[in-house]
C-alpha cells in the first residue's frame, strides 16, 4: 500500500510563501510521477484541480496557467521527497492541496486516473 504524507501548510499572508513538501514513508517514489493537485473550499464535488506535476526524471511536465512563475514543483530522490514552493501567494491559492501518484500512470492533470494519495494539508491565504 503506498501512502503519501503532505506537510508545510498553513495560513499566510498574501504575497506571502509556503513550501509543501510530499514523502511517502516505506515507498520509494524516484521511479514515479508526482502530481500535486488542489480543492479550494466549498467545492466538494468538484474534481480536484490540478496544480503541478513533476517526472521521475525530475523535468518539469507542466503547471497550471494560474501558478506560473509564482510555484516551483521539485524533488529530491534521495530525500525520497517531493516540494511545491509556493511563492506570491494569493487569497484564491486557498486550498487543501494534495500530492498523488500512480504505479502505471504518468503525469496527468485528471485526478481520477491516480491511485494513490495524501491526506492534504490546508494553505490558507489571508489578511
Amino acid at each position: 500500500q503506498v501512502q503519501l504524507v503532505e506537510s508545510g501548510g498553513g495560513l499566510v499572508q498574501p504575497g506571502g510563501s509556503l513550501r509543501l513538501s510530499c514523502t511517502a514513508p516505506g515507498f520509494k517514489l524516484d521511479l514515479y510521477a508526482i502530481g500535486w493537485f488542489r480543492q479550494a473550499p466549498g467545492t466538494p464535488g468538484k474534481e480536484r484541480e490540478a496544480v503541478s506535476c513533476i517526472g521521475p526524471n525530475n523535468i518539469t511536465t507542466y503547471y497550471k496557467d494560474s501558478v506560473k512563475g509564482r510555484f516551483t514543483v521539485s524533488r529530491d530522490n534521495a530525500k525520497n521527497t517531493a516540494y511545491l514552493q509556493m511563492d506570491s501567494l494569493r487569497p484564491e491559492d486557498t486550498a487543501v492541496y494534495y500530492c498523488a501518484t500512480d504505479l502505471w500512470v504518468g503525469c496527468t492533470k485528471v485526478a481520477g486516473a491516480l491511485d494513490h494519495w495524501g491526506p492534504g494539508t490546508q494553505v490558507t491565504v489571508s489578511s
